[in-house]
């Protein structure tokens, strides 16, 4: 099976070594971890009787990584769809009464879930919460608590804890060990699964760390508060215009954001791929910028749900992004 780093890391001369560690790493490993099908198997192979729910985007992609073979996995949340948009269906309490473990990010974005595990009545379902034991940052909401009233917010937590590959690490471990608790019969399987996902996560956070080496200490703009975690793992600063993608941004908020762009110079804007908002289109036409898309994880297509190593691949595409936004 060929690496997802290889393309992954594009050959850069200067990365080589990481790249050939991660390799060699994947290729020791007795079960590789990327590539599961929709029902959580690895090429083709059945998985086990442990039905297990996770909740959106890089928990699913987290979970499957580490139980492919062993457990089916199916997603709460369409994988098109945030959780800070989701509507619960009939079906998911079905999901949920008839699932062994349900696996989350934490930290209050899943703000509907205590409820609805509730309403399901599984006394029998054990609840994976993936940021246990994570360090934290406080959300920094600029204000926004007085001036919107949309019923959407972060909580005192930052939750976008994913965005950290050496974070997400420790999310990884926390699946593998509730999952063998839950399931101690394929304990061997989670733990291989989650061992060959830690190798490309480690080389991953080596690849960026080395990329974007040159910019550290720089300031860089998103449209909501999603990459505190990022930043403060590759030495950057992170600024926003609004906390969650749901509130529309206040004419202080643009002229905050004007005066951070004009101090730290930089050359794009970081919207995301489902964000369409105009004010932020018409400030970058009159700051002279370009926007950039950063990926947040949150939301992506059916595929790239089934394959864990999508997460690599979109945390490459958002170093280039934010590459080009300082360089230009």
């Amino acid at each position: 099976m060929p690496s997802p780093f290889r393309s992954l890391l594009g050959g850069a001369p200067r990365l080589l070594l990481v790249a050939a560690s991660a390799l060699g790493l994947l290729l020791a490993s007795c079960a590789p971890a990327t590539g599961p099908g929709a029902d959580g198997g690895q090429n083709g192979e059945a998985s086990g009787d442990l039905k297990v729910v996770t909740t959106f985007l890089p928990i699913t992609l987290f979970t499957r990584a580490v139980a492919a073979g062993c457990a089916e996995v199916s997603a709460l949340i369409p994988p098109s769809t945030g959780p800070h948009d989701f509507q619960s269906r009939p079906g998911d309490l079905v999901a949920l009464r008839e699932a062994q473990v349900l696996v989350k990010n934490g930290l209050e974005v899943e703000d509907f879930l205590d409820k609805l595990v509730e309403s399901a009545e599984n006394p029998e379902l054990t609840v994976i919460d993936s940021s246990r034991g994570v360090a934290t940052i406080e959300s920094d909401d600029h204000g926004h608590s007085q001036g919107h009233s949309h019923g959407h917010s972060h909580g005192a937590v930052n939750p976008h804890i994913w965005l950290d590959p050496q974070r997400a690490v420790q999310q990884v471990e926390s699946i593998r060990d509730g999952l063998v608790a839950a399931d101690p019969s394929c304990a061997d399987g989670y733990r291989r699964n989650a061992e060959a996902y830690i190798a490309e996560l480690r080389a991953l956070d080596e690849v960026i760390a080395a990329e974007l080496a040159p910019f550290s200490g720089k300031t860089f703009v998103a449209f909501h508060d999603f990459a505190p975690y990022f930043a403060e793992r590759y030495n950057l600063k992170a600024e926003f215009v609004v906390d969650v993608p749901a509130m529309n941004p206040t004419p202080a908020d643009l002229r905050r954001v004007s005066e951070i762009v004009e101090r730290s110079d930089l050359r794009a804007l970081l919207s995301e791929p489902q964000e369409g908002n105009r004010s932020f289109n018409a400030l970058a036409r009159d700051l002279g910028v370009r926007v950039s898309v950063f990926d947040p994880l949150e939301t992506g297509s059916e595929e790239d749900a089934r394959d864990p190593s999508t997460y690599l691949r979109v945390m490459r595409g958002n170093v280039e992004e934010l590459r080009q936004a300082f360089a230009g």
